[in-house]
């Protein structure tokens, strides 16, 4: 799945967020270089001021063989005044369940406790803002306000990292809840090797993220929404 998005985020948590849903199911296909891959789908859930998503990506077809098992991200937290806070993230391979990696976000501290293969280290810097590689995504819905150009880091399983965001005008895109007009956030990079990412969303249906395109290493993955039900 995809790394990142976000502003700053206080620590204030509140009983739960006037804004964003308590339940999304959502269904996208995914596409590998233009062939479709697989499907990702995707479900939150919030009680009070906690959250938990979780994104599961199944491949199908004659490209199952670059992706034989299944992923499974889950992000947990709770919901504050300026959106989501991630707690814990995981990233799980059915195929090799030996490569689980979970990342412990320790706000307190401002920390991150890593666990991959048996070993484990600690990050220190922590931010205000900082989210996950799936949480990042899902921000928008929650946000008080939506920024022009922002910064913030990504928690994957395995690493931390500083993204840059601008947004821009991302034109009419047809999904199942009809032609929505979109906003289009683009990592800004600096290197021609980092990972590139655009993320489109609809302002109309609360900043729902309708697509999602990734880039590296010469492979793009894209997301588009194919099926959706959001309940406030």
């Amino acid at each position: 799945m995809i790394k990142s998005l976000l502003l700053a985020v206080s620590l204030v948590v509140t009983p739960a967020h006037a804004a964003g849903p308590s339940h999304m199911s959502l269904v996208y296909d995914l596409y590998r270089n233009g062939q479709k891959l697989g499907q990702v789908t995707d479900t939150f859930t919030r009680s009070g001021s906690r959250y938990t998503l979780v994104s599961e990506t199944h491949a199908t077809g004659p490209l199952k063989l670059l992706w034989p098992g299944n992923i499974r991200l889950e992000s947990v937290g709770v919901v504050t005044s300026q959106g989501l806070r991630p707690t814990r993230f995981q990233h799980a391979r059915s195929d090799a369940p030996n490569k689980l990696a979970t990342a412990r976000l320790d706000w307190k501290q401002r920390s991150i406790d890593y666990q991959y293969k048996g070993e484990s280290r600690q990050v220190n810097g922590l931010q205000n803002g900082a989210q996950d590689q799936l949480s990042q995504l899902y921000q928008f819905m929650f946000l008080p306000g939506q920024p022009a150009d922002y910064g913030l880091q990504v928690v994957s399983g395995r690493d931390l990292n500083d993204y840059r965001y601008a947004r821009s005008e991302g034109g009419a895109i047809q999904t199942p809840l009809g032609a929505l007009a979109t906003q289009q956030y683009q990592r800004i990079t600096d290197k021609p090797d980092e990972k590139a990412v655009t993320v489109w969303v609809a302002p109309a249906r609360n900043h729902l993220p309708v697509q999602v395109r990734v880039s590296e290493d010469g492979v793009t993955l894209e997301q588009r929404l194919v099926r959706a039900s959001v309940k406030d």
